[in-house]
């Protein structure tokens, strides 16, 4: 976002204001190990796993599932959150979606994990004092995940959210 220290505009700090958020204290964040905050427009899901922080959407981009529920796995030495609901397996650090495929060509048949690109949007978590911030991934194009972050798609969850609470 910034050119460089010496050549911030009071146009960068502002942008980057914008999008940079207070999450909550360091400690609170590593007890709570995981934390869903509304940020503007998102709904984002803060993690902190063994030692790092990551920030990701909160709906999984092939259906919508709940991540916050999800379980953090290593699959071919990259973390992954699982969602609960079909299994997709999404890079903490990338957003990328992984799955495992085999040669037919090859008699032995053995999976390998590879990667169906960037489907999760990922945001920066930066921490500073003691503090945790949130920097939104505003980069332009669409990425999969955006589709559970429009206004449609929340009030519809948001109404079965009332649904199933009655």
């Amino acid at each position: 976002l910034f050119k460089n220290n010496s050549q911030r505009s009071d146009e960068d700090v502002a942008a980057a204001s914008r999008h940079t958020l207070f999450i909550g204290k360091k400690e609170n964040i590593i007890q709570a190990r995981r934390v869903v905050k509304s940020v503007g427009e998102r709904d984002v899901l803060v993690i902190y796993h063994q030692g790092d922080f990551y920030a990701i959407d909160v709906r999984c981009y092939h259906s919508g599932g709940p991540l916050q529920e999800g379980d953090i796995e290593d699959f071919d030495g990259r973390t992954c959150i699982v969602c609960p609901w079909h299994k997709y397996k999404i890079t903490l650090a990338e957003g990328e979606g992984l799955y495992q495929a085999v040669d037919p060509s090859v008699k032995a048949l053995k999976p390998t994990w590879c990667s169906k690109g960037i489907k999760q949007r990922v945001h920066t978590v930066t921490v500073s004092n003691e503090d945790v911030f949130l920097t939104l991934n505003d980069s332009p194009g669409p990425i999969d995940s955006d589709y559970y972050q429009t206004e449609k798609y929340r009030n519809t969850f948001l109404k079965e959210g009332q649904k199933k609470t009655k």
